[in-house]
């Protein structure tokens, strides 16, 4: 009887001490995509450890959670190719976003370094990883007609404006030249 009392009388200060601390939704995914990778790892053939992992093994594990994606990729050769909204159903595949993708791999490097990696020995933040997540969303862009240009920053004009009065003007023949010398530059080590 003692306890069945003690079971319908106790407070609210009683109540929230014995409940675990809530997590974020972040939190709770960045857990359960350590737990994905790990696991990934383990399946591996032959199975793999943390500190033996590298760059490529990070892009065959986002390979692997292509066949997962929900995002309609038109193929180059698909009659859509560059749509962004088109008019039937394709047989392109469905794959993993590249907004997805980027986001996964920052939850990944986040989790790398709570667990005791070194963020330079991160294999989340190779070289490899960024080019292969570049040309994912290079990809993706020119497959669904949508572009991923930079945001340009916002121009306060007032403070622009009160910064002129300030300072002299500019030569704008010198800053002309040095821009086309540095494009030019630009240009013929794209090429």
């Amino acid at each position: 009887m003692d306890l069945i009392s003690q079971k319908h009388n106790k407070n609210s200060n009683t109540t929230l001490s014995t409940q675990p601390p809530t997590t974020s939704r972040y939190e709770n995914q960045k857990r359960r995509d350590w737990n994905t990778f790990c696991q990934y790892l383990r399946n591996h053939r032959p199975p793999l450890s943390l500190p033996s992992c590298s760059g490529e093994h990070v892009i065959e594990f986002l390979r692997y959670l292509d066949q997962f994606g929900k995002t309609k990729v038109h193929n180059q050769n698909c009659a859509f190719f560059g749509l962004p909204d088109p008019p039937e159903p394709c047989p392109c595949p469905l794959r993993q976003a590249w907004g997805s993708l980027d986001a996964l791999i920052g939850r990944l490097r986040a989790a790398y370094e709570e667990n005791g990696g070194a963020p330079d020995t991160s294999p989340f933040g190779s070289s490899s990883v960024r080019i292969f997540l570049r040309e994912v969303r290079d990809f993706q862009a020119k497959a669904r007609g949508v572009s991923y240009d930079k945001k340009r920053k916002r121009v306060n004009h007032k403070q622009v404006t009160d910064q002129s009065r300030l300072q002299p003007p500019l030569v704008p023949q010198h800053r002309h030249q040095q821009g086309q010398s540095m494009m030019a530059k630009y240009h013929h080590s794209a090429t």
